[in-house]
């Protein structure tokens, strides 16, 4: 007897994010990126469709990065000055779809660059790249509010994408996302109510929910991704059964997560039945993107180019039905 089987049929659909505009409407980029759109859980393609296959997007900062251990910064040697020539090599080297931009430097404890200089940052990677370009501040919020609407008046016309909106902090970034025509990337801390609620205060603002994102904040392999998966899981099936307040893409900071993990730069001689740090350190952030691939995450940012190239391949076969 054949045996039937069961699918699932839901009423909503995930919002569709598209960043980046080209010389047609408006920017100047040479190449734009959609997400979003999926009517059925991940790769589900028996249940629903996928329209839009999930996105990697190379991080990149506006100054050294202090944290990175040496076998993360060693790709990136001959370039980590100077953010419009790393934007270069993430592109030309590394066939970067987008880049993601983290004004690390403007911290108070970091350098405190000015917000003239961070707006200065964004314009050269916009004139050295065509690819989309998503920008983050440096998480203090009293810096963040003063130059993430300087970058984002720089990059008016760019339909880039901004973050991070926060339920305490959203109200200057939102604003100036919607005088500039950007995106907006909303954070809450791996709780769905918090998710939903900034959603809900950005939208409350006039802004268009299906130009925001949700980062629900994720942990790396090993350090949380059991609870951070069950959160997206659940974000996701409220939107499909119709919480419109959750039917945005995600988008998960990978490469930030993976590489705090001790696993993934702990020395080789600490630790020699783990193998080499060089081969170690870009597994341990493939895995931790191909957890929250599954779980339903639509932008990855990531660092490493051999991560970046594993989970490439790994989307392409994802994606191919049947």
């Amino acid at each position: 007897m054949a045996v039937e089987l069961v699918k699932e049929k839901w009423s909503n659909v995930i919002n569709t994010l598209t960043i980046g505009a080209t010389k047609e409407e408006g920017g100047t980029r040479t190449s734009k990126i959609t997400v979003g759109g999926e009517t059925t859980l991940p790769y589900l393609f028996a249940e629903g469709d996928m329209p839009n296959a999930p996105v990697i997007a190379m991080e990149i900062q506006d100054r050294e990065p202090a944290d990175w251990p040496e076998v993360l910064k060693e790709p990136f040697k001959d370039v980590l000055g100077n953010s419009a020539e790393w934007a270069k090599k993430c592109v030309n080297e590394y066939k970067a779809q987008a880049l993601c931009l983290k004004l690390q430097g403007v911290h108070p404890d970091f350098g405190d660059a000015s917000a003239e200089q961070a707006a200065k940052t964004v314009k050269s990677i916009l004139e050295a790249v065509g690819v989309p370009l998503i920008v983050l501040g440096c998480g203090n919020d009293e810096k963040d509010n003063l130059v993430l609407p300087k970058c984002s008046e720089e990059a008016r016309g760019e339909n880039c994408l901004f973050g991070d909106a926060t339920e305490k902090n959203y109200k200057t970034l939102t604003a100036a996302c919607l005088a500039d025509g950007h995106n907006i990337i909303g954070e809450s801390p791996i709780d769905i109510n918090i998710a939903k609620q900034v959603n809900i205060l950005i939208s409350d603002m006039g802004f268009d929910v299906n130009k925001i994102a949700i980062n629900p904040t994720i942990g790396a392999l090993g350090y949380g991704m059991e609870y951070a998966y069950s959160i997206m899981e659940r974000a996701r099936l409220a939107a499909f059964v119709g919480d419109k307040m959750l039917a945005m893409p995600f988008v998960c900071f990978v490469g930030q997560e993976a590489w705090r993990a001790k696993e993934a730069k702990g020395l080789e001689s600490e630790h020699p039945e783990w193998g080499t740090e060089k081969e170690r350190g870009p597994i341990w952030e493939a895995t931790t993107a191909m957890s929250v691939l599954l779980s339903g995450a639509d932008i990855l940012i990531m660092r490493h180019p051999k991560a970046v190239e594993i989970i490439r391949k790994t989307i392409k076969r994802l994606m191919q039905k049947g």
